[in-house]
């Protein structure tokens, strides 16, 4: 088992090269206020003096002590070329790449200058430690940990906060589960003040991994005594408490050996504390912390194996992310822009390996855009939109000219559903908007593996993408022709032989024709009313008259050629068939079989009937009347115009609705996939600038540097570990 504290020390040299905390290693945390004896009870550990002394704060950095029991015998740590053979005990820091230290005064001033430069000459304070290795014959395998005094009230040019920075520092170590705490508490001040057990107990709540070490015995007032104390009545502690006695500065001045001071250390036990003698004293620590240690190390290595094993996997997966280093660039740039672009088509395909489960993206998103944002959007236009009675009303007078209106003309019709059609454009133009924004988006979603190489090279993104958004925003400008090009072919020509609006116009005649026959049988009964009221010798005339003037061919003729001129105006282009009509039209102002009356909607007092803007005015405006009801006939006009625009409306919504789609489709989506690879190559695939293309960003270079020494550190530490027998841990 004493092979196992060495293991820990080669592993504290690994992973202090690399300077990380990732592994939890079992070590001594040595936990104490200011001159409270914690320096000299490391030197009695050690049997030299070789920390720095003074007053104040004078440990301002973790110092990491490895005490190697290295006997005369052992050639794997006594070397000739480092002059180690015949030497009793020497020391070497790890900053100083192996150079050997024989004199201990000359590792205290190494110790000070280190101090001074990394934790700066202010009385400030650095959590980098410092790792220091001392071989001798006279030791015992441990591995301490030497931390900065607890204070509370800063002194001199220290920063206020010096309290809360040093205790941050110790709860850092302390707080790691695999180590042991040896609390250094004074007996000549009370132990249930003791700073240091107060913090141990904050994190080691149970007490199953702190050791109290009990200075200064020999300054205990005259008359009292540690016994309460060392005997744990006052306050206990589970893994024990044990009495020193260090040197004084006095003895420090005087140039007291540490033999000497151990010595008449057991003296004084022996003398004040017989029974408790051989439970006390400097070697009784020493002995107690290495079998400590070796069992702590014992219970946590197979652990520490598992952990080990699975952050060799961790970073090996993080080192491949990162990639090697390139030696072809050419073949590299090739294989990236390759990569990419098929990322990019399987992104829009939705056949890429690692599908977004949290949003939609890619071909998804885009179907999205087609048929639930443009779809409904276009499902909301109403064909009346912005069209009131009085526009239709104001357009089929415009239509009739001079002449006054005796029947719905076709151009009314023609001019209102094309001014509705145009309303489709902008919401189809926004379609074509919001597929090349989700195009310009999935440059950033396009595949894990194309993001990592992306953030590596990072030119080579920027102009990746540079090149993406310049194809997108070439082919742009073509898809909304496109798109304007359909509205526009729509506006062209207002097929009324369509077949869908074919039967809403004959439904439309028929409708017509009933209302003339309704409006005959009406005129009719008003003339028999109307012979009933006069006198016998008047209805005979009358109806002389009428009868000459029903035979009369003349009159006939022209009855016919109004009705013929009726058909033609509101049927020539609408009704397939002419129906003749029976009925006189002065009579036409019934209105349709449902008729629908509606209030005209209010206009502004310079809007006329006849004029759909209002003119500029540069007089006070007179108040006019603002409404009117329609008549039978105008209501009866209008009705049937918004039925007729409703009916080719919804005609055009359609076609257009499945026509943008296809036209986006292909003159912005397929165009993409099918030239992104040719257009990539053309602009980056040069051989002059695959060195500037392929230039790594310092942040990922400096990872994978990070990445790699971790590794092996990983690497070697499991090997270290793998090499110790199951024998040597019973």
């Amino acid at each position: 088992m004493e092979a196992l504290i060495p293991v820990i020390n080669k592993l504290q040299d690994v992973f202090n090269t690399v300077g990380t905390d990732a592994i939890q290693l079992p070590q001594i945390i040595v936990v104490g206020t200011q001159s409270s004896g914690k320096s000299s009870v490391i030197e009695s550990l050690v049997g030299r003096s070789f920390l720095p002394r003074g007053t104040g704060i004078v440990t301002r950095c973790p110092l990491i002590l490895q005490l190697v029991y290295c006997p005369k015998d052992d050639r794997d740590r006594r070397t000739a070329d480092e002059g180690t053979l015949n030497l009793e005990e020497w020391g070497q820091f790890l900053h100083t790449k192996g150079k050997v230290y024989t004199d201990f005064n000359e590792i205290r001033n190494e110790i000070e200058l280190e101090t001074n430069r990394m934790a700066g000459h202010n009385k400030g304070i650095c959590s980098e430690p410092i790792v220091l290795k001392i071989y001798s014959t006279s030791v015992l395998n441990l591995t301490l940990v030497d931390l900065p005094g607890l204070t509370k009230v800063p002194v001199g040019d220290q920063p206020d906060d010096i309290e809360q920075q040093i205790r941050r520092m110790v709860l850092k170590f302390i707080s790691n589960p695999n180590s042991i705490i040896l609390a250094v508490v004074t007996a000549n001040t009370d132990m249930a003040t003791s700073e240091s057990l107060k913090i141990a107990r904050d994190v080691d709540t149970d007490g199953r991994r702190t050791l109290a070490v009990v200075t200064k015995l020999d300054l205990m007032d005259a008359g009292t005594d540690a016994i309460d104390i060392l005997c744990g009545r006052v306050i206990p502690v589970k893994l024990g408490i044990i009495g020193v006695v260090n040197r004084s500065q006095q003895d420090i001045n005087d140039r007291k050996s540490i033999k000497d001071a151990l010595r008449d250390e057991s003296a004084f036990l022996q003398r004040k504390y017989p029974t408790l003698a051989n439970r006390n004293g400097t070697p009784y620590l020493a002995k107690t912390l290495n079998r400590l240690l070796m069992h702590h190390i014992r219970d946590c290595l197979p652990d520490l194996k598992t952990r080990v094993n699975v952050m060799v996997s961790q970073f090996q997966s993080l080192l491949n992310s990162y990639g090697d280093d390139v030696s072809d660039k050419s073949q590299t740039l090739l294989q990236i822009i390759t990569k990419f672009a098929s990322a990019y088509c399987s992104t829009i395909e939705g056949t890429a390996r690692n599908i977004e489960t949290t949003e939609l993206c890619g071909g998804a998103r885009i179907c999205y855009i087609f048929h639930e944002t443009f779809g409904k959007t276009l499902d909301s236009i109403h064909p009346l939109s912005g069209l009131t009675k009085m526009d239709i009303l104001t357009a089929i007078r415009n239509a009739t000219g001079p002449r006054p209106a005796l029947f719905v003309p076709e151009v009314s019709f023609e001019l209102l559903v094309k001014r509705q059609i145009r309303r489709l454009e902008e919401p189809s133009l926004r379609c074509v908007e919001l597929v090349h924004e989700e195009m310009q988006r999935i440059i950033q979603h396009c595949g894990t593996e194309s993001q990592q190489e992306m953030m590596r090279f990072p030119k080579l993104h920027e102009r990746i993408v540079d090149v993406v958004t310049h194809l997108l925003r070439r082919r742009l400008p073509a898809t909304n022709q496109m798109v304007e090009n359909l509205v526009a072919i729509e506006l062209a020509y207002i097929n009324t032989k369509h077949p869908d609006f074919y039967k809403d116009a004959a439904l439309v005649s028929s409708l017509l024709k009933s209302v003339e026959e309704e409006d005959f049988l009406k005129a009719a009964r008003n003339k028999r009313h109307t012979l009933h009221l006069s006198d016998m010798e008047e209805q005979q005339k009358n109806h002389i008259r009428s009868a000459h003037s029903m035979d009369n061919p003349v009159v006939n003729s022209m009855e016919r050629s109004s009705s013929a001129q009726r058909h033609t105006i509101i049927g020539v282009s609408i009704f397939p068939k002419p129906q003749d009509a029976s009925a006189n039209p002065s009579t036409d102002n019934s209105p349709l079989s449902t008729p629908t009356h509606h209030p005209m909607e209010s206009t502004s007092s310079g809007k006329g009937v006849l004029s759909p803007q209002k003119p500029i005015n540069l007089l006070p405006e007179v108040p006019t009347q603002t409404s009117r009801k329609l008549s039978e006939k105008e209501q009866r006009d209008c009705d049937v115009i918004e039925r007729l625009i409703k009916s080719y409306f919804y005609i055009v919504r359609k076609s257009i609705q499945d026509s943008v789609p296809k036209a986006v489709m292909h003159f912005l989506v397929n165009y993409i996939k099918d030239n992104l690879q040719s257009e990539l190559v053309t602009h980056l695939y040069k051989s002059d600038k695959a060195e500037e293309l392929l230039s790594e960003s310092e942040h990922i270079a400096q990872r994978r540097k990070e990445a790699g020494d971790m590794l092996k550190a990983l690497q070697k530490a499991n090997h270290i570990i793998s090499e110790i027998r199951e024998t040597h841990l019973w």
